[in-house]
């Protein structure tokens, strides 16, 4: 049933009276007391059954009340934001541990500097998101975060563009690598890799908090949803076929079954039941991670379907780590040993900075669409100066988050829209459930062990979930161009960008050899090239940036077309249609004639 919309509000042009210290501390304590002492501060009148009760599927659907809906800053019962906020934590761990599993793989790195980035990871998402929620205010009209409950983490941009600077890495001979006889080549550690990741990513960070103070307007000029959805669409099938089906098959290291070696078997030749990539047993295990979150779809609650790590959990296997006890000085050790690691490795790979300076800027494309996403679901206002001001906060937050996640020895920390779906499931946007899901956050990645039980899941069952989480991500990038207007510009320019990009995902060794017949270039002049070679290798990129370019030059003097297709309604949080009105425009009385015909 539709909700009555609520009268405009009156502001009052008389001063507010100012309270005293005293007495609003008073309040606030007797407030607190209030809420910790009475049932209604812990449960309130939230129907907790409708978020945690199984469904069954193909049965007639029951009239059941919606619990109300909590705005940002109401007053919300402690329990449901304690378990809003664990929600909202489960929601975002699939896209937080999922990236420093498949870094370390890449980079053959061994398993406690695995656990540690995983750690890592968790606290400084948790960390950063609290800021993105707090909404710092800065000087005049400029803010440091949304204010909203937006959260953050390790963007799949990074991934696809991280693998182009690592092969360049291991193919001039700065990362090591063996060669067999039979022509084999092993891949060894590289953590000096990451550490260049890092430092040229901290450097490119700049390039955000300087687009965060040109206008929103302007932004979303330059990137509207024909350049967004493409960029998204190329990053997510990319994804699927550099990581997904990979891990799917039995891991990365083991994927192009060398003839000899350790990686001859997957994971390894002296795992206690190892196969060559591509067994059917791994296969098949990845498929059971496919059949598990089918089933939960059908037959989860709520709060369920919107936790991706525990379907991970649902998948029988059976990891040492659930034969020991968690001991929190020993979970409080990982971070201790490892904490200086990657600080003391950073550097600057002038190669990368070309290639990390386009991933800011689909960053900033990215958290444009988030923010509006999450304003929208919020139910506050999605234009005006308010809202502008979140966007400038929200991508503000992106620079200084990768400048400080740098530290935090992470890749680029940004926004990212898993959790819109969490608050249109719970009807809970409450900025309070969003500190419980930091602290939660926070609280992961000091339990060692933790980290542990995650690097325990195996790369089949891994692979199976993160193919579908990176369809996902496609997916997404194809709702938000079903709603562009399909007028002959925004056909040639999504033509256009798909044929660099599909073209870079269907022969990814296409620039491979475009600067071969340069004769002895100087370092600078080779650096260059190699810039060249990373952006032109990586289907998101080189997709952007014709998309970019052409929506930039090509002129919007059209009439729209006939075919365009239909608003969105308030509660689609995914795609933001650019409306064009005409006089060519098809009324409603044809419609409904055509759809009676």
């Amino acid at each position: 049933m539709a909700e009555q919309e609520q009268p405009p509000t009156v502001v009052s042009s008389e001063p507010t009276p100012k309270v005293p210290m005293g007495t609003r501390i008073s309040n606030k304590a007797r407030h607190l007391v209030t809420k910790v002492t009475t049932r209604d501060g812990w449960v309130g009148d939230y129907d907790f059954g409708w978020l945690c009760m199984p469904t069954l599927p193909y049965g007639k659907a029951g009239a059941r009340k919606l619990p109300p809906f909590y705005g940002l800053d109401d007053d919300i019962p402690l329990l449901l934001a304690m378990v809003c906020g664990f929600q909202h934590a489960l929601a975002m761990l699939a896209g937080l541990i999922t990236p420093p599993i498949i870094f370390s793989s890449a980079l053959s790195l061994d398993a406690s500097t695995s656990s540690y980035l995983i750690s890592s990871s968790l606290i400084g998402c948790g960390i950063l998101s609290a800021v993105q929620m707090a909404r710092i205010p800065l000087w005049g009209r400029y803010y440091w975060g949304t204010g909203l409950l937006t959260v953050v983490g390790i963007s799949f941009a990074t991934l696809s563009t991280g693998f182009s600077i690592f092969n360049s890495l291991y193919a001039d001979g700065t990362c090591p690598s063996t060669t067999s006889a039979t022509g084999t080549v092993t891949r060894g550690p590289c953590p000096d890799a990451y550490g260049m990741l890092l430092g040229t990513s901290m450097l490119c960070s700049l390039l955000n908090m300087g687009l965060s103070f040109a206008p929103a307007k302007t932004l979303k000029r330059i990137f509207p949803p024909v350049v967004t959805g493409t960029v998204i669409v190329m990053i997510g099938a990319s994804l699927v076929g550099e990581s997904g089906v990979v891990n799917w098959g039995g891991g990365s290291a083991c994927h192009e079954r060398p003839a000899d070696g350790i990686f001859r078997l997957c994971p390894t030749i002296f795992a206690p039941r190892a196969a060559p990539w591509g067994s059917a047993q791994y296969i098949g295990l990845g498929f059971l991670s496919f059949v598990t979150i089918l089933l939960v779809e059908l037959f989860g609650s709520p709060f369920l379907k919107a936790s991706f790590v525990y379907e991970l959990r649902m998948i029988p296997f059976d990891p040492p780590f659930f034969r020991h006890k968690i001991r929190m000085p020993q979970s409080l050790s990982v971070l201790s040993s490892a904490a200086l690691w990657p600080v003391q490795q950073l550097k600057i790979h002038p190669p990368a900075i070309l290639p990390m300076l386009a991933v800011y800027i689909s960053l900033a494309m990215e958290a444009i669409g988030d923010i509006t996403a999450s304003a929208e679901v919020s139910r506050v206002a999605v234009e005006g100066y308010e809202f502008d001001t979140r966007i400038q906060g929200g991508v503000l937050g992106d620079g200084i988050g990768g400048l400080l996640s740098g530290l935090m020895t992470n890749p680029p920390l940004s926004i990212f829209a898993q959790n819109n779906g969490v608050i249109a499931i719970t009807r809970c946007a409450n900025r309070k459930a969003g500190w419980w899901c930091c602290s939660f956050l926070i609280l992961f990645g000091i339990l060692g062990k933790i980290s542990g039980v995650f690097l325990s899941i195996p790369n089949p069952v891994l692979g199976g979930v993160t193919t579908f989480l990176f369809a996902t991500v496609m997916t997404s990038g194809i709702r938000v161009l079903s709603y562009i207007t399909w007028s002959r510009r925004n056909r040639f320019t999504l033509a256009a960008a798909m044929s660099f990009g599909v073209g870079n995902l269907l022969a990814p060794t296409w620039y491979t050899f475009l600067f071969e017949d340069v004769d002895n270039p100087s370092p600078g002049l080779r650096g260059l090239f190699d810039s060249i070679t990373i952006v032109l290798s990586t289907p998101f990129l080189s997709a952007g940036i014709v998309s970019v370019l052409l929506n930039l030059i090509l002129p919007d003097n059209e009439v729209v077309p006939k075919d365009q297709p239909p608003e969105p309604t308030e509660h689609d949080i995914e795609a933001h249609p650019i409306v064009h009105h005409d006089t060519e425009s098809i009324s409603s009385d044809e419609k409904k004639r055509k759809e009676s015909a």
